[in-house]
């Protein structure tokens, strides 16, 4: 199966198949959408969804191993 039959199998399907379209399965105002984040391209290889680094769920931050790193509050002159 190509990686984004896997995707919309796993989010817009799952959604239609429980019945809940109206509330899950696609990033739209007024759904609910749990967010990741990856570090790669997950439709030219579906295995950059394992390490998962970033996670919103019903609008929280989960996880984010997406961390900038600061920057000083002093600027260099």
């Amino acid at each position: 199966m190509p990686p984004f039959d896997i995707i919309r199998a796993d989010t817009t399907n799952a959604a239609e198949m429980l019945g809940w379209q109206d509330r899950v399965g696609v990033a739209e105002p007024g759904k609910f959408a749990d967010l990741v984040a990856v570090a790669g391209h997950a439709l030219a290889d579906i295995g950059e969804l394992e390490p998962v680094r970033f996670v919103m769920k019903n609008g929280q931050l989960i996880r984010n191993d997406l961390v900038m790193p600061r920057r000083s509050a002093i600027s260099p002159s």
